[in-house]
């Protein structure tokens, strides 16, 4: 929200001397957001002086009319100006910017040759000193004003305001206003707060403006109107007017419309402008019906929800029904309809101010995706004491600038509750904050921000607080103590640490995953963090075929599902990569996913004024989807990179494999309880494709993604991945401290014939088991096949390193200790020493 310093004086006076960074500061502390201060002086650079038009010379040989002008700006010489304008004449006064000048928008001023005569100069229309849209003329000054030729225009055109960018958080729309704004200024500056929205206004009478009936008295609980005749639908809106619209970043739209906006800025309320010549009988407020449509004031025709508010015509002109007799003509509190709108010969006006339910105007604007001005100030909250004051202003400015005749008649449907009150213990802001504050104290801000507090007899008892009808917000007194805190200043609230309890470090399963992700990294992985939303058409396009959790309010339509797995969002982090120019990428992710409780029903409802039970606990808890914590892998390219040194080597479901050993191994696993073994399983090469298990429970997969989950998500061939259950893991054992020999190893390799169908990690884990304690190292160097070997048969080839912690091992020893492992692998797998 933007608005202007000036405005602001007209609600309060601010002591002289008084600067936009003081406001800016005050606001601040209030709790207001300033995002920027613009002094509108400096939107304009270089000189922008007044002149006098002494000579006016019509160039006629162009298409177009051009004036070669001549205008006194205080100097010695005239100042020569062409314009294409030719609303002014010899005596006007008016802008000129001179050469070296700068206008908004970064458009530089100059003198140069057009049209055959030197230009030194530009005499400006109002758009383009950013005033408003206004851009058929150059800007006339009033011929009473006091400047003189060569004086700064500035302040003659309204170039000398400040004006402040706001942003409002959703519990203050009362702040949404010049009104609002105002109060708040009189608070920091302890100076006298005029409310020009507490004015009496005409009350209902006995004939209603237009007849209106209110079907949903919860959606709108109150509806006013009141009608305006027989105006001027040429007459401008006022130049002051359209200057602190376009400040405040509205445009004009004629002066009915401009009325309703310039009020909705400076009180808050929203309002409506309906051409009374297209309504037939009475006006009715309802909930709409499924599936209803509207079209509104942009051009847009919207199926409406049975939730949403409509304003209906139980009769409407024929020449500008869209919708037949009794449809919705507007929906309220978000945009106008198009059926019933002010028009350029619009002569009589109804103008409607109501009050709308804030959560029933909230969804409709994002049901809609009609965020105006009107849907952010109605969801925050507006004083529902307002409807009277701003008709009565509202018709008062029409007739003023439009003439007319108004209407004595006034609708007031009135069904407003009035404010709960709340009951304040005027000890608990002390014990909140940690500020002294006395009951007086207490008493003062919140009677100072327009609470109503009744004290009892004791000033311990308790206090009654009835917020004002512009504060909504104010529900529980933990409302009322930030309101004491913010008056009082937060710059008085102790910048003191609480003393933080002992702790315990790090759980488990906290280290566990620490570990898990410092070993990726240390292997090459770039950790990455996704959301964890995804769409049907990644799942579809992986083969993952499972049920997932819907959200009831996705932030995208296209990803409404929690994902049961890392891969979708990991791999499309990985396609976002190589389609930036990426080649060679390894990601690896840990969080995450969600896997529905089928059957759970839904969660007990619980209030918030106490600590829910046990049992309601528990029942929200069995509601809750599993969050077992995953870790993944994804690596495409090349893993080795090619150089001037020989050739690379690419990424493989290899790679997967063994990146699931080392994050085990981070874990805490033991090697001896991992096995290795071929499987199938969606989205991997269903030959690629490794299951892990540990202690024989599956906790995860790696290999080669299948080529239609590759294809469907424009992957490189041969991408791989990993992926593992950290849950699902068991408790690490105690690993001692590795133990370091000073003695020579003994290495040994052996060759070891196996049937094709057998792991090498079966393999690998009958060599460990048959060495005993010498064994230090077993690695897998070499696979052969050939015809001598036997159909279906196999050759792996190990090194094995022994060593002996306190002496140096004999060959016979070593020997012993590798015809043992062998023995263990014959035994378990059916192995024979090569060459034997």
């Amino acid at each position: 929200m933007r608005l202007g310093l000036s405005w602001l004086r007209e609600y309060v006076d601010l002591p002289e001397g008084v600067s936009g960074a003081d406001v800016e500061a005050a606001l601040v502390g209030l709790g207001i957001e300033v995002d920027a201060v613009v002094d509108q002086r400096e939107t304009i650079k270089g000189d922008l002086v007044v002149g006098r038009v002494l000579e006016i010379e019509e160039l006629t040989e162009f298409k177009k009319p051009i004036r070669f002008c001549r205008l006194d700006i205080g100097r010695a010489e005239p100042q020569e100006v062409i314009c294409g304008a030719t609303n002014f004449a010899v005596g006007d006064l008016v802008p000129v910017i001179l050469p070296g000048g700068v206008l908004p928008g970064g458009f530089e001023v100059g003198s140069r040759k057009t049209y055959g005569r030197m230009s030194h100069g530009m005499i400006c229309s109002a758009r383009e000193l950013g005033l408003s849209d206004e851009h058929a003329g150059i800007i006339v000054l009033p011929a009473d004003i006091t400047a003189m030729p060569g004086d700064d225009a500035r302040p003659v055109v309204g170039l000398d305001d400040v004006l402040f960018e706001l942003e409002i958080t959703p519990d203050r729309g009362y702040a949404m206003s010049v009104r609002g704004i105002g109060r708040e200024l009189s608070h920091a500056f302890g100076v006298p707060f005029r409310d020009l929205g507490a004015v009496d206004a005409p009350g209902a009478t006995e004939t209603p403006a237009y007849p209106v009936i209110v079907e949903d008295t919860v959606g709108c609980d109150r509806f006013a109107a009141r009608a305006v005749r027989g105006i001027d639908p040429n007459a401008p809106s006022p130049a002051w007017m359209t200057r602190r619209l376009t400040a405040a970043g509205i445009r004009t739209l004629g002066l009915a419309v401009d009325i309703t906006n310039y009020l909705m800025l400076e009180y808050g309320q929203p309002m409506h402008a309906f051409d009374l010549a297209k309504l037939r009988g009475p006006l009715l407020v309802r909930r709409a019906h499924q599936g209803e449509k509207l079209t509104t004031l942009d051009g847009v025709a919207r199926v409406l929800d049975a939730e949403d508010m409509v304003i209906c015509a139980t009769g409407l002109d024929a020449a500008v029904a869209s919708s037949g007799v009794g449809g919705p003509i507007s929906p309220p509190a978000v945009m106008g309809g198009e059926t019933s709108e002010v028009a350029p010969d619009t002569v009589d006006v109804l103008f409607e101010a109501a009050h709308w339910d804030p959560v029933m105007v909230g969804r409709t604007a994002r049901r809609h995706k009609l965020f105006s001005e009107a849907a952010k100030r109605w969801e925050r909250g507006v004083d529902p004491a307002l409807p009277l004051v701003a008709l009565d202003r509202a018709v008062r400015l029409l007739v003023e600038y439009a003439g007319g005749a108004t209407d004595g008649a006034v609708l007031d449907l009135d069904h407003v509750q009035p404010p709960a009150s709340v009951t304040l213990d005027p000890g608990l802001p002390a014990r909140h904050i940690g500020v002294p504050y006395t009951t007086e104290r207490v008493i003062e801000t919140l009677t100072e921000i327009g609470c109503t507090v009744a004290a009892t007899a004791t000033p311990d008892d308790a206090l009654t607080v009835t917020p004002p009808t512009w504060r909504p917000d104010l529900t529980d007194p933990a409302d009322l103590v930030e309101e004491v805190a913010r008056l009082d200043g937060y710059d008085k609230v102790p910048s003191v640490l609480p003393i933080a309890p002992p702790g315990n470090g790090l759980t488990a399963q906290q280290r566990r995953r620490r570990s898990v992700a410092r070993a990726l990294a240390e292997n090459g992985y770039v950790e990455v963090l996704s959301y964890p939303f995804v769409g049907p058409a990644a799942l579809e396009a992986l083969g993952i075929d499972e049920p997932a959790v819907r959200l009831a309010n996705p932030i995208s339509d296209e990803e409404p599902l929690l994902r049961t797995s890392l891969l979708p969002p990991l791999l499309a982090t990985l396609r976002r990569n190589l389609g930036r120019g990426l080649r060679d990428v390894a990601l690896y992710e840990m969080g995450l996913i969600f896997r529905p409780r089928p059957g759970a029903g839904a969660p007990p409802e619980m209030g918030v004024d106490r600590r829910p039970t046990d049992e309601q606990l528990a029942a929200a808890d069995a509601v809750v989807p599993e969050q077992p914590w995953h870790v993944a892998v994804v690596l495409a390219g090349e893993v080795e990179p090619a150089g001037w040194w020989g050739e690379g080597r690419p990424a493989s479901w290899a790679d997967a494999v063994e990146a699931a050993r080392i994050a085990l191994d981070a874990a805490g696993v033991p090697a001896d309880r991992v096995q290795i073994r071929n499987a199938e399983q969606m989205p991997w090469h269903p030959g690629r494709c490794a299951e892990i298990a540990v202690d024989g429970v599956v906790v995860g997969h790696a290999g080669e993604l299948h080529p239609a989950a590759v294809a469907g998500l424009e992957l490189p061939r041969r991408t791989s991945a990993m992926e593992l259950d950290l849950d699902a893991l068991p408790a690490a054992d105690v690993t001692p401290g590795p133990r370091i020999s000073t003695f020579p190893p003994a290495l040994i390799d052996v060759a070891l014939v196996v049937d094709a169908g057998v792991a090498a990690a079966e393999v690998e884990r009958a060599l460990v088991a048959g060495a005993g304690d010498l064994l230090e190292a077993v690695r897998l160097f070499d696979v052969y096949t050939s015809e001598q070997l036997g159909a279906g048969r196999k050759s792996l080839a190990y090194k094995l390193t022994f060593r002996a912690p306190d002496r140096t091992l004999t060959a016979q020893e070593a020997v012993a200790a590798r015809d043992a492992a062998v023995a263990e692998a014959s035994t378990r797998v059916g192995a024979v020493l090569r060459g034997a």
